[in-house]
């Protein structure tokens, strides 16, 4: 009876190795291979985020800071623009840098399901703690972003304040569309539009690899266009320096009045002395700040309707709602013949149309309150600034702008004061 039942058992395996034989034709595929696919327009960072290149980050700000300081040199911060540019631009690939740390750290606030980690906490951090105690040092030299473009602003010329002013609105607007960007789902596009990360990685898109060396062009005779008028990073750096309890000073002996400082300086982030002309009655000043800060209520809410009837415009940020809007086209006839890798890439799976248009309603509707709230920070800035211009304040030295500052050192070896000099 053991000797039939085992006689069974082999027939059963045999059968049952045979049926699945006949079910499959051939091998299975291995899936499990080693090939990698490459990413095709912005390769990956060169390594992972660790404990040591955040001591690496806290070292160079700390030298930036002597050189600012205590050593006063220009070439000393030169070097370390070299040194910055080539870890943290070409060998670390630009990423993450603190720049871009932002959209990190928004997303652990505005998303539930995602977290930062302490390495990229201490990236955001850092700088933000030295911009507060010493002024913009992180910008000075040690921000890959500004390195390359301090290195080749060769014939830096000055533009007009108050194109300075309206210039300089466009990093707010940009930190406002980013946070959008992060709260909205859309994606970090401080990362995606970064002009200059394509150059680190040696690879990126078409649009921006132009963007980047066009940005640089315009950076040999309009310095740091990208820090002055887009860096969303740098609000946040001026809003700290703002306060700072330590900064750059011009001259550290007796002021001559030479005013070679404020020629030297691309930037115009030395405020002069205050001429006598100009010198107005307290009270005069103190009404027209009254009136501003009065209307300022309203400003704000005219901007928080005009962002909300733009919603739909910001929407397209988002990239299901560009899509949807791409397929609606396509289908209608109005876009022929053009090559369009996620059109394409949709029509292959098995989602419908309806379904696409369905969601990217679903996400213009979260748009409406987050456009209003971008309208009104915009406003309220606007109304900030419209307040600081209306106060005339009494200067008798020349003065770095604390705000605006990138304590560069470009104006040390002009100032015939200067030890050294």
């Amino acid at each position: 009876m053991r000797y039939v039942s085992a006689l069974i058992a082999l027939v059963a395996a045999t059968a049952v190795q045979g049926a699945r034989a006949i079910e499959l034709k051939f091998a299975p595929p291995d899936f499990e291979t080693e090939y990698a696919m490459p990413y095709l327009f912005t390769p990956a960072p060169a390594g992972s985020n660790t404990w040591w290149e955040s001591l690496i980050l806290f070292a160079a700000l700390s030298l930036t800071t002597y050189m600012v300081f205590k050593a006063r040199s220009r070439r000393g911060l030169f070097a370390i623009s070299v040194f910055s540019l080539l870890f943290f631009g070409f060998y670390r690939k630009g990423c993450i840098c603190p720049v871009g740390s932002t959209q990190n750290v928004m997303a652990a606030v505005f998303l539930p399901d995602v977290g930062v980690s302490w390495v990229v906490v201490s990236f955001f951090v850092m700088p933000l703690l030295f911009s507060l105690f010493f002024g913009r040092v992180f910008c000075a030299s040690v921000c890959p972003l500004g390195a390359i473009q301090e290195l080749v602003a060769i014939a830096p010329i000055r533009i007009n304040p108050a194109l300075e002013r309206v210039l300089g609105l466009g990093k707010y607007m940009y930190l406002g569309l980013a946070t959008l960007g992060v709260a909205t789902g859309a994606g970090f596009l401080i990362c995606r539009w970064d002009p200059f990360v394509g150059l680190y990685r040696m690879g990126h898109s078409y649009n921006m690899l132009i963007a980047g060396a066009l940005m640089l062009l315009v950076g040999v005779f309009i310095a740091r266009p990208y820090c002055r008028f887009l860096c969303p990073y740098g609000v946040l750096l001026g809003w700290m320096s703002r306060f700072s309890k330590f900064h750059l000073e011009i001259p550290p002996s007796p002021c001559v009045e030479c005013r070679l400082c404020e020629d030297s300086c691309p930037y115009n982030a030395i405020d002069m002395p205050t001429p006598r002309h100009l010198v107005e009655d307290p009270a005069v000043g103190k009404k027209r700040t009254r009136l501003l800060v009065f209307l300022a209520p309203v400003f704000i809410l005219l901007g928080a309707v005009g962002g909300y009837l733009f919603h739909e415009p910001l929407s397209h940020i988002h990239p299901t709602v560009s899509l949807s809007e791409r397929i609606a086209k396509e289908d209608r006839g109005i876009i022929k013949g053009e090559v369009y890798l996620e059109s394409d890439t949709f029509r292959k799976e098995s989602k419908t149309a309806a379904t696409l248009h369905a969601e990217a309603l679903a996400v213009t509707e979260k748009f409406k309150t987050g456009s209003a709230l971008f309208g009104a920070f915009l406003a309220l800035i606007i109304s900030i600034k419209l307040i600081e211009l209306s106060v005339v304040k009494k200067r008798t030295i020349f003065e770095p702008h604390k705000e605006t500052c990138f304590s560069c050192g470009r104006c040390y070896p002009y100032c015939p004061v200067e030890e050294g000099a």
